[in-house]
Formats: structure tokens, sequence, C-alpha cells
């Protein structure tokens, strides 16, 4: 009999599952509860949610609506349960938890050709096409052999920095430069701050309020000097991030003509330059005080945040490295990795992994292409990003506009230009359908 593995019974692998047995083929879906059960889950039911009940927002318009468009029109099971335990949350898709999880345990487990072995697998399967979407809590023994075939290490403990998009970036009090002239010339974005900009917003981020972590995040916090939360840096001193990420020293604004008293500096975090990562800002404040704490800094008072850091265990590999675009080991084409192992962040995004891993791992089966969906799209640059080998200190990216293609006509009202990334990607995801795969 021909089988697919799929290794982990969260979204992705579900939705994984389902789109296999929807091709025909059996599926031996492995899932280590009950028997087993991360930190993070309460219950034996598959597609558990551990964290909000929310899928975020709905409208098209969004990159998050879009992505669940994308979806939806990409016949995923996911977004079918969703839609049946809605619960009110203005334009947010939020669900009943426990209704969702029902909806997805009863349509795996009443699918012919789905079998659902509770097991913990150890080991790498090498006896058929096989998915992994273990996700950010994979095991031990299965994350070491991870380590192993992919060659990188796995993050089990992050403190990662907020990312926000270029054309946010007020201009007219930043500008490009390298420390010293060492480099490219827009190597960076200086952000400089005058004595008395600094100790506002210092006084701000010693006192602003921090996210609670986790009992499995906090068993065993290994954070490291150089992913040090910038909050906890702070309170060693005024000055210590003065001296440290914020150093002023071989920066001189062409502007004044003077060295400023602190800068933060701006990285690209993509080869286009549409984001760029707060260097040195790995955070653990709640979302809201990033916002607003970081919007101090004069030429962010307006940046729109595409990614707020984060400081948890957070299991992934660096996909950049060993992932095709269709979510297949580079070196290994019978293999696929799927969900937040990939470095997709957040439910959805998980979820329209598991979808095109599973619909892949299904044509490789079949003996048909792989899919790739076209970058104008936002599930085909989430996996263009987290294949991208230009991508440097990869970090897990969730839906935002701020990695799909440039609009040629960008329009400059921020709801106008949602509307046009949303219907340049639908119009080439429905080409893409009619042409190159049937759902």
């Amino acid at each position: 009999m021909i089988y697919i593995n799929v290794i982990g019974g969260g979204l992705a692998g579900c939705e994984a599952a389902m789109q296999i047995a929807s091709r025909g083929i059996n599926v031996r879906l492995y899932e280590m509860k009950p028997n087993k059960k991360t930190p993070a889950h309460s219950t034996n039911k598959l597609g558990e949610l551990v964290c909000s009940n929310s899928l975020k927002a709905m409208r098209v318009e969004s990159a998050a609506g879009l992505l669940k468009e994308e979806m939806r029109r990409l016949n995923s099971f996911l977004i079918k349960c969703a839609g049946q335990c809605r619960v009110p949350a203005g334009g947010a898709l939020a669900v009943d938890r426990e209704i969702f999880s029902d909806l997805i345990t009863k349509g795996v487990m009443d699918n012919p050709l789905i079998e659902v072995i509770s097991e913990e697998i150890a080991e790498i399967p090498n006896d058929a096409v096989t998915v992994i979407a273990t996700g950010p809590l994979t095991a031990d023994a299965l994350a070491q052999k991870i380590k192993e075939l992919t060659g990188n290490t796995l993050s089990f403990f992050d403190a990662a920095a907020p990312i926000v998009t270029a054309e946010s970036i007020d201009m007219e009090y930043a500008f490009f430069a390298s420390r010293y002239d060492k480099g490219d010339g827009d190597d960076y974005i200086n952000c400089p701050m005058n004595k008395t900009e600094y100790e506002t917003f210092y006084n701000e981020l010693i006192s602003a309020e921090r996210a609670p972590l986790h009992d499995f995040d906090v068993q065993n916090p290994k954070v490291y000097e150089g992913c040090m939360p910038i909050e906890v840096m702070a309170q060693r001193g005024e000055n210590t991030i003065r001296f440290g990420p914020m150093k002023p020293v071989g920066l001189i604004n062409p502007k004044t003509g003077h060295r400023p008293w602190a800068v933060l500096q701006l990285r690209k975090e993509n080869a286009a330059g549409t984001m760029y990562n707060l260097v040195g800002f790995q955070t653990n404040l709640k979302f809201p005080e990033q916002k607003r704490v970081f919007s101090l800094i004069p030429a962010l008072h307006n940046a729109d945040f595409v990614r707020y850091g984060v400081m948890h265990r957070n299991t992934f590999i660096c996909s950049p490295k060993c992932l095709n675009a269709d979510f297949s080991f580079r070196e290994n084409k019978n293999l696929f990795f799927a969900g937040q192992l990939t470095g997709v962040e957040g439910y959805m995004e998980s979820a329209a992994s598991g979808l095109i891993a599973g619909i892949n791992a299904a044509n490789t089966v079949l003996g048909k292409n792989k899919i790739v969906l076209p970058k104008e799209t936002m599930i085909g640059a989430l996996a263009g990003y987290i294949s991208d080998e230009t991508v440097s200190n990869f970090q897990p990216m969730g839906a935002n506009f701020g990695i799909l293609p440039e609009l040629v006509d960008r329009p400059r009202d921020k709801k106008e230009r949602g509307a046009a990334y949303a219907k340049r990607a639908l119009e080439a995801l429905d080409r893409y359908i009619q042409h190159e795969l049937e759902v």
C-alpha cells in the first residue's frame, strides 16, 4: 500500500494530512498525544490551540485576511472548520477553541484514508514520503535528529527583535550610513536621538510592561548576552544601551554634521529592502508596549511593525539553508517540513504551510510537479521568505505586506494599498489555480 507519513497532529500536520487524503493517498498521521504531551498542551485533541483563540483579521485587504482568503480558494480544511465555530471578535476570525479542535479531530479521524497513530517518533522515517510538522516544541529526540539532518542548530530559546516596513520609516529623521563609513553606504538606516529624546525613551523603556513567559519557557532560560532583551540591558544603567546597541560612535548625522547622543540602527531584513530589523532590540515587552515605546524614536514615530519582538522557546530550522519554496528538503525530495518548525509564525501561516507541503507530498507520490505559488500571493511570499538564501539572521515571519513584491503604482493611502496588494495576489492565485493546479 502506498502511503505518506505526517508527523505531528497540530494545525500544519492536520491540514497536510487532509490535503493528501483528498488526493486519494493513504496517510499515517503520527501524534504522540495522549501518550505524551508537550508542556503547552492540555487536551488529547488534534489541532489544539495553545495560546489565543484568534486567527487574526478577516478583512481581505489585511495581510492576515488575504492569507485566509488564499487558503479558502485552495480548499483549506482548517478554514472550513474555523468558519463553523466562529465567535464574535470584531473584524477578526476568532473561534471556540474546543469546538475548533473537535471539528479538526472528527474530520481527520473520520477520514477513511487517514490512520492516526498515537506514537512519539524519534527517528526521521525513510520508508515513505514524509511531512514533519512537529511544531515549536518538538520533542527532544526528534529535534536532535532534525538538527543532525539539517546541519544547523535549532533555536530553543529565542529573543527576537521587531521588524518594521521600510516605507514607514521617516527619513526626515534618519540617514543611511555604515559605522566609520565601512561597507556600503546604505547598509544601515540610522535613527538618531538627542539627549532629551534618549532620556525620554530610556525612562519609558525600563518601566514598560513585559509579556509573561510560560512555565516551559523559563525552566532553563539560557538567554545569551547577544540575545539579552533591550529592556533588561537598559536596567543595568542609563548609559548601558547607549554604549551598546545604541552607541553613536563612528556615525555622523549629515543633517547636523554632529555625532548623535544615541542611535538605533536598522538593518535590511530581506533582499528587496522592504523590511528592516531593529538591530540589538531583542525584547520581551508586550506588543502594544513595543509599539508605544519604540515609536518614541523620532524616525519610527509612524512605524508599521510587521513583526514584534518575542522571547520564548521556539524550535525552528534555519529554513533558508535547507528548504525549497515547495517546503521540500533540498537534499531529499521525499521529505517535507511544515508549520512553525519552518519559521512561519502564526496559526494560519502554519496551516498554510501544511497545505502546500501536503499537496506537494501528494504530488511527489502521484508523479506530478510540485507547486510553488506566485510570489505576489501571501502564501507564495511566505514560502519564498523561508527559502530565501539571502535572508540573514533568520527569524520566524508571519503574514505581512512587507514580504510581497512592491506595487508598480503604490497608493499612498494604507487601506487602498492593502486592497491593491490583495487584488493583485488573488488575481495571480486564480490564474495559477486555473492553469497549474487542481483543488
